[in-house]
């Protein structure tokens, strides 16, 4: 959709429901949120029925330009509402095609939207809940490209305190990792010298359909598609981005780095892999190490090297501390390593065992108290941290922050959306 009408059908949402936060939300601390989903894919699904089952909420409309989606979705969301016990969602709030969003945002019974669909539509569909009063969480990458991220940023701005709206960086809620930058930032690993991340991952499975568009494949396969991702680094490499914008409490300068298409020969133009070296203020260097490739998962790690010590988070591997201020979060650092008894008392190997439910609960919680949250800004900001980095390692130059913040990047998918419209 063009971009002149994309604000034209906005505006027609907004101007009935704009005032709903304000005038509504306020008196539903006794009742179920009401959710409406864009975009029922797996990570969609995988999301929403994580937040239905951890806080007072239910799902009361689906919209995805597949209808496949929609029908797999359907069940696991109607079972979800039967054991809360609420109503099965009406066939009237399913909506399928290319302005489906559109129609769920002018749903008066929606109190909230969750966008998962590919990072590509992630703004525009942001810009439109907004605009349509709804409070929101959005997937990351904010965007694919700086144009998106920037857009993101002024919309951020113009909140006033009235909706929340969060993105989808739920290791920020992990206690453990929560814990870890809060001895980092008063200093127990003395002062920070050097930071050194990786993310090394399996390949995502490619989707096959036989006779159909080149779009539906780019979609489908969306990962594998920069002008629909971004690629690994806004795919995966931005969590740990993320945690290291976070705990330095700043973004990087400039960044070099390298990466190619070493074992992506079936499809799409996204990189296998990047290194890029960040310089972050006061001289502090960030090296990542991002892969998605073969069928092994390796391993996700932060490591924060300072002159007292060093600290360490892993998705499954423990988050601790060695140094003069020793600390370990009981995360157990392997399988092996949990004794029968640490099992049966609760001890976990995932250091993200309560990411998930913590960050939705803060979310509906922030709706139903009033006290609203704004992560467009830092979402936005981890979201350019990883583009700075795809792009010093596309053109094998430095690239700074602001020379990158400067050029408004925008990256076109070439969509033909109205073909998928019933």
């Amino acid at each position: 959709m063009k971009r002149r009408n994309f604000i034209k059908n906005v505006a027609t949402v907004s101007a009935f429901s704009i005032l709903k936060p304000s005038i509504v939300f306020g008196t539903r601390a006794n009742s179920a949120i009401r959710i409406g989903i864009i975009g029922c894919g797996n990570r969609g699904t995988a999301v929403l029925s994580s937040m239905i089952a951890n806080t007072n909420s239910s799902v009361v409309a689906m919209a995805d330009i597949f209808d496949d989606q929609l029908q797999k979705a359907i069940p696991v969301f109607n079972g979800l509402n039967t054991a809360k016990n609420a109503a099965a969602i009406p066939a009237a709030n399913i909506y399928q095609g290319s302005k489906a969003y559109l129609k769920l945002l002018e749903n008066k019974d929606v109190d909230a939207v969750q966008i998962s669909t590919p990072a590509y539509s992630h703004v525009g569909f942001l810009e439109a809940a907004v605009m349509a009063g709804k409070h929101v969480y959005c997937e990351k990458p904010v965007a694919p490209d700086v144009a998106g991220c920037r857009r993101a940023i002024q919309l951020g701005e113009k909140l006033n305190g009235k909706q929340s709206v969060v993105i989808g960086f739920q290791i920020r809620h992990a206690s453990a990792y929560a814990e870890m930058v809060n001895r980092i930032q008063r200093g127990d690993i003395g002062e920070l010298i050097t930071v050194q991340l990786y993310y090394l991952s399996s390949s995502v499975p490619i989707i096959t359909r036989n006779n159909v568009s080149d779009d539906e494949i780019r979609i489908r396969n969306h990962f594998y598609f920069n002008a629909m991702s971004g690629g690994i680094l806004l795919d995966q490499g931005i969590h740990i981005l993320d945690i290291c914008n976070w705990a330095l409490q700043g973004l990087p300068l400039n960044a070099i780095g390298r990466g190619n298409t070493r074992a992506r020969t079936e499809i799409g133009d996204t990189y296998s892999n990047y290194q890029v070296v960040y310089q972050y203020p006061n001289n502090v260097n960030v090296s990542i190490h991002t892969t998605q490739l073969g069928h092994q998962f390796g391993d996700v790690c932060c490591r924060f090297v300072g002159t007292n010590g060093i600290a360490e988070a892993h998705y499954s591997g423990g988050v601790f501390i060695n140094g003069d201020n020793k600390w370990d979060s009981g995360i157990a650092r392997s399988e092996s390593a949990i004794t029968p008894q640490q099992q049966a008392a609760g001890v976990f190997l995932s250091s993200l065992h309560d990411a998930d439910a913590n960050k939705e609960k803060a979310f509906i919680s922030s709706i139903e108290t009033g006290n609203y949250l704004n992560g467009i800004r830092s979402g936005a900001e981890s979201t350019l941290t990883a583009i700075l980095g795809r792009e010093a390692a596309v053109t094998r130059q430095t690239k700074t922050w602001d020379e990158v913040y400067r050029s408004n990047q925008k990256i076109d998918p070439k969509l033909n959306l109205a073909q998928f419209d019933k």
